[in-house]
């Protein structure tokens, strides 16, 4: 008890003095400094949703503090969020940029408040502000979508219908360049005849293609990531196809939700009798899809090992050394060093041992699991 003729102001001073003992004492964990900061494009595709949690969870049980922005289509805000970041100390930035060139100017911010940037998934563009890049194989992505189709085609004048990501995503040229590297030379031998891109088609005996060039086929054929887009984008090609160009189709689409999209539109075509569609993300939507054969594969890129790969990266930038690479991949102004995480294809045939048996998802997340 404070004396009855203890002067007020003394007594405030002893209050407040209280409080900072107090606020000193409390535990360490609590009053950790801000390890790593994360900003992902969009809460609006699965994908995204996925990577959030695998996130938060590795990094809380490796004793990190995290926060995890989420950019929703706008360079803009991806920027604000990357401020914020800094504003509250981050030392390790890990970014999957919305556009990649657009992100530099995020990485430079960064760059210049003594943070290591990590470009994650998709590669940040025209900067030196970039540390590391933590990715699965791209073009082993695009790849893997070729080798199944040609897998599945016999003879000559097979349908083919060609779908792009983003023009703004650098992943999407090189996911197109994998699918090229398979594709071309039986596109240039017959096996294949492209149907919905006049730009592919011009440059159909070229097996090594430009940026440049690809970017005039991705600009026929982008879906913008975008479901709708993508939908409608089938469906105009659809349209404008006679019933030669339909039978028996090969798509090659460039993840499982614009996969799913496009495979309503070509499954409501009374001309088509038969598709094979390619994708990637084994969103659990197109798990279903491949169970039930509305979509034939998807390529795993299992979002644990990339996290776990992303963690590794940062935990190493905390520690004061450097992760490893293998690779490197040009920016378009330095060469960013990189460790490409593995990839695995998922059809009807191993979807169990690839999903459910691998701990991805559980068994009660499917029906009429093989």
């Amino acid at each position: 008890m404070f004396r009855k003729n203890l002067p007020l102001a003394l007594v405030t001073l002893v209050i407040v003095f209280s409080m900072l003992l107090s606020a000193c004492g409390k535990p360490a964990e609590e009053a950790k400094a801000l390890s790593v900061g994360i900003v992902l494009p969009t809460k609006d595709e699965p994908r995204w949703i996925q990577d959030e949690t695998r996130f938060r969870d590795a990094l809380q049980a490796a004793g990190y503090e995290v926060e995890i922005l989420f950019s929703q289509g706008s360079s803009a805000k991806e920027k604000e969020n990357v401020e914020a970041l800094i504003t509250k100390g981050v030392k390790v930035l890990i970014i999957c940029p919305q556009d990649g060139t657009a992100a530099a100017a995020a990485a430079e911010a960064a760059n210049k408040a003594g943070v290591k940037v990590i470009s994650y998934d998709r590669l940040i563009r025209d900067t030196a502000a970039v540390d590391y890049y933590v990715t699965f194989d791209s073009v082993a992505v695009g790849e893997a979508w070729g080798q199944y189709l040609i897998e599945k085609a016999s003879g000559t004048g097979n349908n083919l219908f060609l779908y792009a990501g983003a023009a703004s995503d650098n992943n999407a040229f090189l996911f197109f360049e994998g699918a090229w590297n398979k594709l071309q030379p039986k596109i240039a031998d017959g096996t294949f005849v492209i149907k919905n891109s006049s730009e592919a088609i011009a440059l159909k005996d070229k097996a090594t293609l430009t940026r440049d060039e690809m970017a005039k086929i991705i600009g026929q054929v982008t879906t913008n990531w975008d479901f709708n887009t993508a939908k409608g984008l089938a469906e105009a090609n659809l349209t404008v196809a006679t019933a030669a160009d339909k039978g028996t189709v090969f798509i090659v689409a460039p993840n499982d939700g614009t996969a799913r999209a496009i495979a309503d539109a070509f499954a409501a075509d009374k001309d088509v009798t038969q598709f094979y569609i390619t994708g990637q993300d084994a969103e659990k939507a197109s798990v279903q899809y491949i169970i039930d054969g509305k979509q034939s594969m998807t390529v795993l890129k299992d979002v644990r090992t990339l996290v776990a790969d992303a963690i590794t990266a940062a935990v190493a930038y905390l520690e004061g050394s450097t992760p490893d690479k293998t690779t490197t991949y040009n920016n378009g102004v330095i060469d960013v060093p990189a460790k490409p995480s593995a990839i695995v294809t998922v059809t009807k045939d191993n979807v169990k041992a690839a999903i459910v048996d691998s701990g991805y998802y559980p068994a009660s997340d499917f029906t009429n699991l093989p």
